[in-house]
């Protein structure tokens, strides 16, 4: 019966070995990265067994148990490990790097200490939103927002706001999976922000959107601040009208002293015997007659119709009909 329950309890604990070293553990690293791998149990070397660290079927490192090392051709210069811990570090992941990692102890039975499926990934390309704006009113809107890709991956979903709020509407499409393997999602944030989000296991990029700013790019100025900009505005209007005034009063009052300072010409009688009486009537024949001649007069004194006496010019010229002289 012994010799039974103790190859019962050794079959219990290979099979439980071999459950645990199915585990894989995925993993997803950005390329150009370094990819740091840990054992998940301690290592034990005996004799005629070393440890590795294998890509697919191909060895990366072998640790004999005479405490040897070696690092395969492809690999050097590349690989780096952690005696203390027996860690791998694989530096400046590239696509070709994505695969089956396996560390254990290899030899009369293989142990596993291990497993790991690495994929490595670009960085996502930028995203980025665009706006339509469908309906629009003094209280409400309806738009739709699109989130496209560089690489030609875009989705779309309509929302309506309020002023107070905004909400996405059922239909559309929320998220989807790219065919590259990204993620591509839009949805609403903090009320009236849409974020375009495209990301994958390693990055992601995101672009916000504003989309009341579509709706209500004028919105009502709120009372108080409206009384302000009314008296404000009241009051440059008068002040362009004083200022108007001012300047017509000035311009009225240079031209009436100017109009005061110019030569007097008035129709008056003739006073003096008109020198021209004296002349040859023949030369009054043959000399065309003008209809009005000058003579100069003399006048006395005048006094201002203005508040104080201002003098005025001793002689005038006043403008004299001929007939007047006949």
């Amino acid at each position: 019966m012994h010799p039974i329950i103790l190859l019962f309890v050794i079959s219990l604990l290979h099979a439980y070995e071999a459950r645990g070293s199915d585990t894989v553990t995925p993993v997803f690293v950005q390329k150009g990265k370094d990819l740091l791998l840990n054992v998940t149990a301690p290592v034990k070397i005996v004799k005629r067994s070393d440890f590795r660290w294998r890509f697919n079927d191909s060895n990366i490192f072998r640790l004999f148990d005479d405490n040897r090392s070696k690092i395969i051709g492809p690999y050097d210069g590349r690989v780096e490990i952690f005696l203390q811990n027996h860690s791998l570090l694989l530096k400046n992941v590239q696509q070709d790097d994505s695969g089956r990692y396996t560390a254990g102890v290899f030899g009369d039975q293989n142990n596993y200490v291990g497993k790991y499926s690495v994929t490595v990934q670009d960085p996502v390309s930028p995203v980025n939103g665009t706006v339509d704006l469908l309906s629009n009113s003094s209280d409400s809107c309806n738009l739709t927002v699109t989130c496209s890709t560089q690489d030609s991956h875009h989705i779309n979903s309509t929302f309506r706001c309020d002023t107070n709020t905004c909400s996405q509407e059922e239909g559309g499409e929320r998220s989807k999976v790219t065919t590259s393997g990204t993620s591509l999602r839009v949805y609403l944030s903090k009320g009236f922000s849409v974020i375009c989000n495209h990301s994958n296991q390693v990055s992601s990029d995101e672009h916000t959107t504003m989309i009341r700013d579509f709706c209500f790019s004028n919105p009502a100025p709120e009372p108080r601040s409206y009384i302000i900009i009314t008296i404000v505005t009241v009051i440059v209007v008068l002040v362009i009208f004083a200022i108007a005034a001012f300047v017509r009063h000035r311009k009225k009052g240079k031209h009436e002293s100017v109009v005061m300072e110019n030569t007097l010409y008035e129709t008056a009688q003739v006073k003096s015997v008109n020198p021209l009486m004296d002349q040859n009537p023949t030369d009054d024949a043959a000399a065309p007659s003008p209809s009005s001649i000058y003579s100069l007069i003399e006048l006395g004194s005048m006094k201002s119709t203005e508040a104080g006496d201002t003098t005025q010019p001793e002689s005038l010229y006043a403008q004299v009909d001929k007939s007047a002289l006949a």
